[in-house]
């Protein structure tokens, strides 16, 4: 596997289910910053992750979530990132909420196993670094 380098976003993050069909709030989308803002619409409802501070309410929510991002932009090519990031997490007892983009991966792990994570990472002969 290549040598990553892993940006530990600021602050903390949410992921939240909205009902099937729902419209996210539109100011999730004109933050500005170096902000992660997922949304993924399916049948079952409307996942959203964002900042925990703009998070809309929603029943079905977990906060505590801290942002580790790939740097890319990653070629389609590559194979195996997202796997040899999960093994190594998983291989330190850290569970994961994994989301692509088009340019690179980005995982969420709960704030308590922060520490963990970028030590299993680094170990594994990754950079990480706080943006």
């Amino acid at each position: 596997m290549r040598r990553l380098v892993v940006d530990v976003g600021a602050g903390d993050y949410t992921v939240l289910r909205l009902p099937a069909g729902s419209v996210p709030p539109t100011d999730l989308f004109t933050l500005g910053g170096p902000v992660v803002v997922s949304v993924i619409s399916s049948p079952d409802g409307v996942t959203v992750i964002c900042p925990t501070r703009v998070a809309p309410g929603a029943q079905t929510r977990e906060d505590g979530w801290r942002l580790l991002s790939v740097r890319g932009p990653l070629e389609f090519a590559l194979t195996g990132i997202m796997a040899a990031l999960a093994g190594e997490l998983a291989a330190a007892g850290v569970s994961l909420f994994a989301v692509s983009t088009y340019d690179t991966d980005h995982v969420l792990v709960q704030a308590t196993d922060l520490e963990r994570a970028v030590l299993a990472l680094r170990e594994a002969g990754h950079e990480v670094t706080p943006l």
